[in-house]
């Protein structure tokens, strides 16, 4: 179960009664209240409209100096053959063993979508790259919002291969931009388990 606030009231709800309110009266806090990646996605992926919500919702993310400082890369079908292609290049290349090299394919067909985030880092004096890399990391987890108030979820994930030169070069970041990671998307397999709530007196302070 999972602590949220309904008229100023703490109650427990299930992620599956998240998703029975999709479309419905589902709010804002709600959904923030209640965030959790879901590892195990299954097809359909988001589509129409639903997509283009996902997206209109990453280019709302805070943006110092409206740089846009974003780039993103939608990959389904044959375009998550290309990002496996990439990361098994890489895998070859870093002398991984030939288990490791087969399951580098694999890896992007995880989901149905995986949309590739990019912080394309703009020059600009008031605006330092770590601002618009935080930029572009807003735009993922407002991605990842979005679908969950559409009936979908996502996993947001990183490792060796968003550093790696190979996928990089391959997905054309310069050398100044960060791949800020991959958001896999699609329809949730099954209810995700529960996360520990956390004491917020643990990580904040009041200076009053």
């Amino acid at each position: 179960m999972t602590l949220v606030y309904s008229n100023t009231r703490i109650v427990f709800v299930s992620y599956r009664v998240i998703l029975n309110k999709v479309g419905t009266d589902m709010d804002a806090l709600t959904l923030l209240l209640n965030r959790s990646s879901q590892p195990r996605l299954e097809s359909p992926a988001p589509s129409g409209d639903a997509l283009e919500n996902i997206m209109q919702a990453a280019l709302r993310a805070p943006d110092h100096a409206c740089l846009t400082p974003w780039r993103f890369i939608v990959c389904t079908g044959k375009g998550l053959d290309k990002l496996g292609a990439l990361y098994e290049q890489s895998a070859i290349e870093n002398d991984k063993t030939q288990k490791e090299i087969e399951r580098a394919v694999q890896l992007p067909h995880r989901a149905p979508m995986v949309i590739v985030a990019i912080a394309k880092h703009i020059e600009h004096e008031k605006v330092p790259r770590v601002e618009q890399i935080a930029s572009a990391s807003c735009g993922v987890m407002a991605m990842q919002m979005a679908a969950v108030a559409q009936g979908f979820n996502g996993m947001w994930r990183t490792g060796s291969y968003a550093q790696c030169d190979t996928v990089r070069n391959g997905l054309g970041l310069s050398e100044e931009d960060e791949l800020v990671g991959f958001l896999y998307l699609g329809t949730p397999a099954f209810e995700p388990a529960p996360k520990p709530q956390r004491n917020s007196s643990d990580y904040f302070e009041f200076w009053q």
